[in-house]
């Protein structure tokens, strides 16, 4: 298990593939069942909450995992 949470915003989960999601919670030890929509509605409730501050930039496009986040929008 992972030491520290995961970075990610609100906006990245919602912009993040479902095997990506899959992988994130795995790696702490979660598993959630359903369609994408509710893998991302869970990881949201279980790493985002709203008393952080704002980030100025995104995680996923700093990361390396940028190829999978669409720049054009």
């Amino acid at each position: 298990m992972p030491l520290h949470y995961p970075r990610y915003t609100k906006e990245d989960y919602q912009q993040m593939p479902e095997w990506m999601i899959d992988r994130l919670l795995a790696e702490y030890g979660l598993s959630a069942d359903g369609d994408l929509a509710s893998k991302r509605k869970f990881a949201m409730g279980a790493f985002v909450w709203p008393h952080c501050p704002a980030k100025t930039s995104s995680h996923l496009a700093t990361s390396h995992q940028s190829a999978f986040v669409d720049k054009n929008t």
